[in-house]
């Protein structure tokens, strides 16, 4: 399984990497809004009110702008405070225009003190929170835009309407940009492991398999503890020869999405004796629900090992039902007493009771015993996906 995480922990490593660009670029946007709010307020510095508090809130402005485009530039810092923080400060500096611009200039609907320096906020919300929150940002923004005017404007609202979609098409852009980026570097990992695995593949069969195959058909000509040297090396055939064969892309998409191909999981027991089958598409099941099932079936061969015999058949199938999977495990042996269970339970034997039902249970799961006097023994194993 920690192959199955690199794959994924790369594929989101990309979509950090993605945002890191798109974070740069919009540090790019700030730093030119910035110089032209600059500019701005330098050509009509003489107009102000109180010049000396105008200066204030710009030089307060080219502060924050290089201390948030560090911080942006870390992805361990961009957390939900700093976002929050630079909207205040946005908001802060908005809402300062009506204390230094004097009455001619509110009254000729002269541009608010930060002028187009709103937009980087708000472009850094719909980086990180994607459309919706670049949208919230840009509202905010807009609310206070509309609480220092004096009469609102044609203009007014065209640049609201202008941030507004600037947010809304961003945001949406940055999501696509981000999975693209996800599933490419998830594409590329998947064709070097299957690559890989195609190699091992090669090495393996022209070696190890042939050797087992070897050793279970000599062992079967020898007899005695030959012959069960021979059942072993066939079933580590069999299970070798299954591993190599895995379908590595449809178990990373499952492992990707924090949950398990029951199928390709349970496919370890398969062996001459026990026959695996599923449907031809992947069985998705939680982690922790596949991984206890799993147990279950492999305590129930473990039964049928023990009480019926090491080279007895038994047969594990896999349903998916949509709103839950069934694993049924059977066997041909001689069946189980109505009343041994509760008797084994009574002297304190609790393998069916804890391995099987319980563990089902604890999945909200039902675990039903077919069985009888020369029936053999089927559990059917129910276990709900949500």
């Amino acid at each position: 399984m920690s192959a199955l995480t690199s794959l994924t922990r790369g594929a989101a490593t990309s979509g950090v990497q993605v945002q890191t660009s798109l974070f740069r670029a919009v540090a790019v946007v700030r730093v030119v809004v910035l110089v032209y709010a600059v500019a701005l307020n330098a050509a009509r510095s003489s107009e102000f009110s109180r010049p000396l508090l105008a200066w204030a809130v710009v030089a307060a402005m080219v502060l924050w702008s290089a201390v948030v485009t560090w911080a942006y530039d870390e992805p361990r810092r961009r957390r939900t405070s700093l976002l929050v923080a630079d909207l205040v400060v946005t908001c802060l500096a908005l809402l300062a225009t009506p204390l230094v611009e004097s009455e001619a200039m509110l009254e000729r609907h002269a541009s608010t003190l930060p002028s187009f320096w709103v937009m980087a906020a708000v472009l850094a919300w719909a980086v990180a929170r994607g459309w919706l929150g670049g949208v919230i940002a840009a509202a905010a923004v807009s609310l206070c835009d509309l609480s220092v005017r004096v009469e609102v404007t044609g203009t007014t609202w065209g640049n609201i309407f202008l941030l507004l979609l600037a947010a809304g098409v961003v945001g949406y852009a940055t999501s696509l940009v981000q999975e693209a980026a996800e599933a490419r570097a998830q594409a590329e990992r998947v064709a070097a492991a299957m690559e890989e695995r195609a190699r091992l593949a090669r090495v393996v069969h022209d070696g190890v398999l042939q050797v087992l195959a070897l050793v279970q058909r000599r062992g079967a000509e020898l007899g005695g503890d030959a012959a069960e040297l021979g059942r072993l090396a066939g079933e580590q055939e069999v299970a070798l020869r299954a591993f190599v064969q895995t379908d590595v892309a449809r178990t990373v998409e499952a492992a990707s999405s924090g949950e398990t191909d029951l199928v390709t999981a349970l496919s370890r027991y398969g062996s001459p004796s026990v026959t695996v089958s599923g449907p031809g598409r992947p069985v998705p099941l939680r982690d922790r629900a596949a991984t206890e099932l799993v147990s279950v079936v492999g305590a129930c061969l473990d039964n049928v090992h023990r009480h019926v015999g090491p080279d007895a058949p038994a047969w594990v199938l896999v349903e998916d039902l949509g709103d839950r999977v069934v694993v049924t495990v059977r066997d041909e042996g001689p069946g189980i007493p109505a009343d041994r269970l509760d008797q084994a339970c009574a002297e304190g034997r609790l393998g069916v009771s804890q391995s099987v039902r319980g563990r089902i249970a604890d999945l909200s799961g039902q675990a039903v015993l077919v069985t009888g006097p020369g029936q053999g023994t089927e559990w059917e194993l129910s276990v709900p996906r949500s």
